[in-house]
Formats: structure tokens, sequence, C-alpha cells
């Protein structure tokens, strides 16, 4: 018995190497190896799953940011000739577009760790609403979702949707730069 269930690991090595070779040293992961590489494998696949999520907004992002390249072509093309450098052209959008990520992964976090801090309020009020329960005690072993908020979990997925998000800005913040202003203002 230990005061910390965690050091079972690391006690079961140690007692393995101080005892002969005849005994035979099991602790209580070793009899749940196959659900505990079950919950590994979700936890793996919950970021793949949130990563493409991410992915997902980004390109929306890049799709959002070059629309607005096309809808203001003739004001880029304005402000090159009265003097903006590409330089200042590209900022402008990144800018743009790393507010929109911004806003959106504080949003998206702020409703996450209301969610996962009120998901079984949020389950009873559905289950009240729908007038059907979710999870019956005779199937599962729990009537509750269990919820274990991470602040850096939260951190890691934030950073990483704001990477992604300043990446995504990057074409077309380079496609407004690239732009010419002589052959924009011709049409106009």
């Amino acid at each position: 018995r230990l005061d910390d269930l965690f050091q079972a690991r690391q006690v079961s090595h140690e007692l393995a190497r101080e005892l002969p070779g005849i005994y035979r040293v099991l602790n209580w992961t070793d009899y749940h190896r196959n659900f505990f590489a079950a919950l590994k494998m979700e936890k793996r696949m919950m970021w793949l799953l949130l990563f493409f999520i991410v992915v997902i907004a980004a390109f929306n992002i890049v799709a959002t940011l070059v629309m607005a390249v096309i809808d203001k072509q003739s004001d880029i093309a304005i402000l090159k000739t009265l003097g903006a450098t590409p330089a200042q052209i590209r900022n402008i959008f990144v800018v743009q577009g790393s507010v929109i990520g911004l806003v959106g992964t504080l949003l998206g976090v702020l409703l996450g760790v209301l969610g996962s801090y009120f998901v079984a309020d949020i389950i009873a009020v559905l289950e009240g609403l729908l007038g059907r329960q979710f999870l019956s005690i005779d199937i599962y072993p729990i009537d509750y979702i269990p919820s274990d908020l991470r602040s850096s979990d939260v951190m890691l997925v934030a950073l990483v949707a704001l990477a992604l998000n300043f990446f995504a800005a990057l074409y077309p913040a380079w496609r407004a730069a690239r732009l010419q202003p002589a052959q924009v203002l011709r049409y106009e």
C-alpha cells in the first residue's frame, strides 16, 4: 500500500530488482494495462481532432482574408500609390488575421473552459429538455460525464491555434503586398 498511488510503477520496479527472480511483481497499472492504453490513445485522438478543427478554422481565416484582399484591391492600390510599402500592406493583413484569430481563440478558450466546468449541468438540462437520459446507470458504470480540465492542455491548444492562425494570415498578406497598382486601377 502506498500513500501516492502513482508511485506504484516505480515501487514495483524497485521491488523486482531487490527480490530474487522467483517472485513476480505486479501493480495496479499492470492489471488494467489495456484500459490505460485505450485512455492514452483516446487522448491522442482528441488532440488530433482538435488540431484538425483548428486547421479548418485557419483555412476559413485564409479564405476570409483572401476575399478581403480581392474586395479591397483598389484600396490597396491607392495606398501603394500614396507611398505604402509592400511590408506595410503585408503587416496590415497579418494584423487583421491575427486579431481575428486572437478573438476566436479567446472565445473558444472561454467557451471550452466554461463548458468543461458545467458539462454535468449542461447534460442535465439537455436530458430535462429532451426527456431522455443519455448515460443510464443500467448500461454505463457512471451516470455523469467526468471533466478534467488541465491548464497546460488549454494553453497548448490556444498557442497552437494562435500559431496556425498567424501562419494562415501570411499567404493573403503576401498576396496583398504583391498587388500591382497600375493593373488594379486600370479597370476601376
